[in-house]
């Protein structure tokens, strides 16, 4: 008898870790979801209400389990027994066959889950609160026996029992996106900590080194592009580390420099992300930058920013950063960075662009084609620069003139910016030329409305026809749509065939029509898959297609 009980209690506590086992599994896409909003809680909940539908299996699942678990109370002998047993079969198998599932989707993702020390951490609460349905019940259900052994009558009668403990066992599965919420609010304290010592130490190995040069950009957009630039050119003279990538959130920053900054290095380049003011000033303590590059303001991230007034005073968040004695580079194109430039205090601060004056570095001389770019950067103490680029666009070119100057100011040559300039690649993914028996221009990590207007205009300047395919621009707030429709405005005039995916595709549709595009043109799908299938029936030979944006998977 004994033996018998003891098996028992082993089935069921190994029946117990099974389903927080599945149950962990089936969390992997909301903890995705979670991580592509930078485990920021109110963006994740956000997603969490416009996407309930990603929430439906796994609430089915609870539900089903909840009512075969009191059905089968209420039906005498082995069937009973049967749907009470069921119940949690059903329960654990659903949600085991989610999670499998979640596992062969993540493969498709186009950014998937990265399991990082921080996921890791995560699935820690996760598990252990799955299993807190299971084990309550069980608790709840042993505390109403013991009060009828001791002559106690609950008060609740059949609902103590039968009804509220079935209830709380399912919860983990009903409640699943707020499971993972709580999870992430759990080890909330335990990351700040984990957090602030890597960031800590890598600041540390930064000012261990009083010769490196130490530089930060930020942006509304161009911060990549000029990365490269600026550390391609600055190559040319010094050992330059910059962040690879899209790397521009404080652990990224943290991770390049504890993983890849040597004694040898002179010169450290962060670009420097935001999506809430205050994100700057954050990633300036960390890098404690000695000359800055701010190269746009610009309607992005307005979803979480609010204003464009706020979006100035994230970004402006630099020039406090740099200090009293440092340097600073601001696109003079752009009225907002001038008028940061007019009120900053700064002793050094400087100008580049391509008009008006002032300038401390001007390109001039613009032609851009398929082929590239040739321009003439001229310094403000006189000094010509004749420059080849394989780089597309002229807002590329502003991005270089940022580089330019400030490699400039740190005593490059004139030979020497150029053998830079002429060395510079496409960034992945922006503005990226892929040749074949179609040209593929692949913008997809492009999604403000400057960097999508200057992709048509490098698309225009193609010959043969021309395709888009493209979700249009997010996160910009009450503007996203009028924002959409401007660029189906200046699309109209721009592409032959125009294959509009996802929620964006009416407001872009309105501003197509508007620019008098010819319906029979415009395609709209669901999904880059969908749009990919439908490309080869308007594809002809020495056409060109530009993908622009390709929205991550939280956006779809």
């Amino acid at each position: 008898m004994e033996t018998n009980e003891l098996l028992i209690q082993i089935a069921f506590w190994a029946y117990v870790l099974l389903d927080g086992v599945a149950v962990t599994l089936a969390a992997i896409p909301f903890l995705h979801m979670l991580q592509l909003e930078s485990y920021q809680g109110p963006m994740y909940l956000k997603w969490v209400r416009k996407h309930l539908g990603q929430w439906s299996g796994p609430f089915l699942a609870g539900v089903a389990g909840f009512l075969l678990r009191i059905a089968g109370q209420f039906f005498p002998g082995g069937f009973g027994t049967l749907l009470w047993r069921g119940g949690d079969v059903i329960f654990t198998g659903m949600m085991l066959a989610f999670g499998i599932m979640a596992l062969k989707n993540q493969k498709k993702a186009k950014k998937p889950l990265r399991y990082t020390a921080r996921v890791k951490r995560l699935l820690v609460p996760v598990f252990l609160l799955a299993l807190v349905g299971p084990v309550a019940r069980l608790l709840l259900q042993a505390s109403y026996v013991q009060l009828l052994f001791n002559g106690i009558q609950p008060w609740g009668g059949w609902w103590d029992y039968g009804f509220w403990p079935e209830l709380v066992r399912f919860l983990p599965g009903l409640l699943l996106p707020l499971v993972v919420c709580l999870a992430h609010v759990l080890t909330w304290p335990v990351e700040k900590l984990v957090q602030g010592w890597y960031m800590g130490d890598a600041r540390k190995r930064l000012l261990a080194n009083p010769a490196l040069i130490r530089i930060g950009i930020t942006g509304s957009f161009g911060k990549t592009s000029t990365k490269y630039a600026l550390g391609t050119i600055l190559g040319e003279k010094y050992k330059t580390l910059y962040t690879p990538g899209s790397f521009n959130t404080p652990m990224g920053v943290t991770r390049t420099i504890r993983e890849k900054l040597t004694p040898e290095h002179q010169v450290f380049i962060g670009e420097m992300g935001a999506r809430y003011k205050g994100d700057v000033a954050q990633l300036c303590r960390l890098v404690r930058p000695q000359y800055g590059i701010l190269t746009a303001i610009g309607k992005q991230h307005l979803e979480t920013f609010g204003s464009l007034e706020n979006v100035m005073r994230a970004k402006g968040e630099l020039l406090a950063g740099v200090g009293s004695q440092g340097c600073v580079f601001l696109n003079g194109d752009d009225p907002l960075c001038r008028q940061l430039y007019e009120n900053s205090p700064l002793q050094e601060k400087y100008l580049f662009g391509t008009q008006g004056e002032g300038l401390y570095m001007r390109a001039e001389d613009i032609t851009v084609g398929p082929e590239g770019s040739r321009f003439t950067l001229v310094c403000q103490d006189g000094t010509r620069i004749p420059c080849v680029t394989r780089l597309l666009g002229r807002h590329n070119i502003l991005n270089v003139a940022g580089a330019a100057a400030l490699a400039y100011k740190l005593g490059l040559s004139e030979a020497q910016i150029a053998a830079g300039i002429g060395k510079l690649e496409p960034v992945e993914h922006r503005l990226q030329l892929l040749p074949g028996p179609i040209t593929v221009i692949d913008d997809a990590f492009n999604a403000n409305p400057v960097g999508s207007s200057e992709a048509l205009e490098v698309l225009k300047s193609f010959p043969g026809r021309r395709i888009i395919i493209t979700p249009g621009m997010v996160e910009l707030g009450e503007e996203q749509a009028a924002l959409n429709q401007a660029f189906g405005l200046h699309m109209a005039s721009c592409v032959d065939v125009a294959i509009l995916v996802g929620p964006n595709a009416p407001a872009i549709k309105a501003g197509l029509l508007e620019g008098g595009f010819p319906e029979d043109r415009l395609v709209e799908v669901e999904s880059l898959a969908q749009a990919t299938e439908k490309l080869p029936l308007y594809q002809q030979p020495g056409c060109t297609v530009l993908f622009e944006n390709d929205l991550t998977d939280n956006y779809n």
